[in-house]
């Protein structure tokens, strides 16, 4: 497995807090909710956070010693479900407000999950794959009682891979005695994986964008797109928009991004990125800085890479008419606010890039079932269940006259209340 610099995100100008804003997210968000305020505390912070550390034998024989984390918020649905990320960046802030972020997602779109999140400072791509694999194995050694089918249910997200969950699989059946292919989703197909896993976030992106262009009266062939974003996310996105007859005028990376106002022909970025690792050197679009991709005078922004990256210092710069975000937490609350006196529509994280979750979530079942699905039967279940949540949460979004993050919480929040009550723990 090779790691390219097309999965290293970019990192916002200045540092937000992830954590900070989703608990703002889900106070405000239960306002248009039935949740009484034991369950707004209740979903203000995690049910556990795990930190823990990790050695690991370099190459050269030095040992190096990793810090690890998993979040797990609630259980209030099912088992926790949510990716692990390694990143320079992880933090145990950031690792709970995704956890936290994770559980609002999978109740929105009616998964049986709570939310985690995992993640382990480094920097992947200065590890070799021997490195990487010793790594894999020993967060899953660390944290390995703490996992389990029923229990909390890990997948890839940044710097991480199907290799990296197959190294990962393999070592909690070492150490749990036996092979339990559901403990972990976005596998290898060899491994139990599901066709179609590897593009759903960024189908689902896709799926998302076309029912808020309908919305808005608009076709997805011949409007304009940008995307931050050139990884596992963003370069799934890009392509389903071009296949879809939209003009992707502008990608970036963390090194630098491209404009075409004519289109960039995203099959054969696709090359490039491939044989160098970035967009940067691209002889089919013109290099601009890097920030000013989210400037670009789009119809559809899509902002695919890390939190953040969408603040009060260029809200009010955004010339899209459409955002749907494909990372988590992209925009802040006060960029929130200033997106929405403008009248930008946003389609939130949570509703946005809900694809990979729910095709982890047909991969775990058909684990559980041991029952083999198909790659057309998985896109197929996947856009039903997109334009099913979409169509509820702009739904409610009218009925409460707010924009489609707030519907989106109400609608999830709600699901968690009706839970919480059903199991006892709030009145």
């Amino acid at each position: 497995m090779v790691l390219t610099q097309a999965d290293r995100p970019q990192s916002p100008q200045a540092a937000p807090d992830p954590y900070a804003a989703a608990r703002q997210q889900i106070a405000d968000g239960a306002r248009f909710s039935r949740a009484s305020d034991e369950v707004v505390e209740l979903l203000s912070r995690p049910a556990r956070v795990y930190e823990v550390a990790i050695p690991v034998r370099r190459d050269d024989g030095s040992l190096t010693v990793f810090t690890g984390y998993r979040a797990q918020h609630s259980d209030a649905l099912g088992p926790a479900k949510g990716g692990i990320r390694f990143h320079p960046d992880v933090n145990a802030d950031e690792v709970k407000a995704l956890a936290m972020w994770m559980t609002i997602k999978c109740a929105l779109v009616d998964l049986p999950y709570g939310g985690g999140k995992g993640g382990v400072i480094c920097d992947p791509g200065s590890l070799s794959q021997g490195e990487l694999e010793r790594l894999a194995r020993g967060y899953v050694r660390a944290l390995a009682e703490q996992l389990g089918p029923d229990r909390d249910i890990p997948a890839p997200d940044v710097g991480t891979s199907s290799q990296v969950m197959g190294w990962m699989v393999d070592e909690y059946a070492r150490v749990a005695g036996h092979f339990e292919p559901a403990v972990f989703t976005g596998k290898p197909l060899e491994l139990g994986g599901i066709p179609g896993r590897a593009e759903a976030t960024g189908l689902g992106i896709f799926y998302a964008g076309r029912e808020a262009l309908q919305e808005l009266g608009r076709k997805v062939d011949g409007t304009t797109v940008a995307v931050q974003g050139f990884g596992k996310v963003g370069s799934y996105a890009a392509r389903f928009f071009h296949q879809a007859g939209a003009r992707v005028v502008g990608v970036s990376d963390v090194y630098g991004a491209l404009h075409n106002p004519e289109g960039i022909d995203i099959e054969q970025l696709w090359v490039h990125v491939a044989q160098t690792g970035s967009v940067t050197g691209f002889p089919g679009a013109q290099e601009l800085p890097r920030d000013d991709l989210l400037l670009l005078p789009v119809d559809v922004l899509v902002p695919a890479a890390l939190e953040g990256q969408i603040h009060a210092g260029n809200a009010g710069s955004i010339q899209a008419r459409l955002i749907v975000e494909g990372a988590n937490g992209p925009t802040t609350v006060e960029a929130d606010e200033v997106l929405a006196a403008r009248g930008i529509t946003v389609v939130p994280d949570i509703l946005a890039n809900a694809g990979g979750v729910i095709v982890s979530y047909f991969e775990w079942a058909m684990n559980r079932s041991r029952v083999a699905w198909a790659a057309d039967e998985v896109q197929q279940r996947l856009e039903t269940k997109m334009k099913a949540v979409y169509a509820e949460v702009s739904a409610r979004a009218r009925e409460i006259k707010q924009p489609l993050r707030r519907a989106a919480y109400g609608v999830a929040i709600d699901r968690l209340a009706d839970a919480m009550r059903a199991r006892g723990w709030v009145k």
